[in-house]
């Protein structure tokens, strides 16, 4: 894997490319709201030795530049043509996506827009052109104002509790998980890394997430997986998903909520073995 950086639309962006440049099967794998490319890990290992597969952090998180326009910028919209900007740049004709959460519903719109006829195969993890309002003002409340921690210790108890949902996950891989997505403040206390201001899609951008017009106008191969216990994707707006537009194959996760971590045997099977399907 490689950590690169790339100018698009007069942002840099950071993102890890793994498996062979030369390999024209691509893979997107995209990160959730206030997450990072490097959640993804675990499913470019598993799929590297198959795909190239390219992991962004989304302008605002990670190590890519946050926006100085937050209130234009923070939104799907133009992550997709960040994403289109991307591809372009490292030479991506087609591609499949995965995306987690906010990945998901960035692959959507890029699909049905930007980057129609060129995403291939599409992965939803925990996202539809629907999402249940209760969760969305959870999700706004924990990260519109992210704590600080003395100790990096204390930041993983932090994200043991907030995303328990994503179900199991072994000591190792939540050390990852705050390993890779952590910054230290000026007074040496650590928090989340990423840019508070980029819930700020929430207040600017209200109907960002509802894109049943942009649902229906897929004709793509759509896999939609969902937590059993996910408080974001309904299971009526699931079951829709799977009988309008490109009616989606539907799997249900046991043992998770929102969003399940793509970090089991079972969850990379089943994404592997659908992108590979012809």
């Amino acid at each position: 894997m490689n950590s690169r950086y790339l100018r698009c639309l007069g942002r840099e962006l950071h993102f890890m490319d793994w498996g062979d440049p030369a390999n024209p099967e691509v893979v997107v794998a995209w990160h959730g709201l206030a997450r990072t490319g490097r959640d993804m890990d675990e499913l470019a290992a598993q799929l590297a030795p198959r795909f190239r597969v390219i992991c962004p952090d989304t302008i605002g998180r990670g190590l890519s530049q946050w926006s100085p326009q937050p209130r234009d910028e923070y939104c799907l919209d133009f992550y997709a043509e960040l994403a289109t900007a991307l591809l372009d740049q490292l030479g991506v004709v087609q591609t499949h996506w995965v995306g987690t959460s906010m990945g998901g519903a960035i692959g959507l719109v890029a699909a049905a827009g930007p980057l129609q006829g060129r995403i291939r195969r599409l992965v939803l993890n925990d996202v539809g052109p629907e999402l249940a309002e209760p969760a969305l003002a959870r999700i706004r409340a924990y990260a519109g104002q992210p704590p600080a921690f003395a100790t990096l210790t204390e930041l993983e108890g932090y994200f043991r509790q907030i995303y328990a949902p994503y179900g199991w996950l072994s000591d190792t891989q939540w050390r990852h998980l705050t390993e890779t997505s952590v910054r230290r403040l000026p007074d040496g206390r650590v928090t989340p890394h990423y840019d508070p201001a980029m819930v700020e899609q929430f207040t600017h951008h209200p109907d960002d997430y509802r894109r049943w017009a942009e649902w229906d106008r897929l004709s793509l191969p759509v896999l939609a997986l969902r937590g059993v216990d996910s408080d974001l994707l309904t299971p009526e707006v699931f079951e829709a998903m799977r009988v309008r537009g490109p009616r989606a194959l539907g799997v249900v996760i046991e043992g998770c909520g929102h969003a399940p971590a793509l970090n089991t045997p079972e969850q990379l099977g089943l994404i592997e073995r659908f992108l590979i399907a012809h």
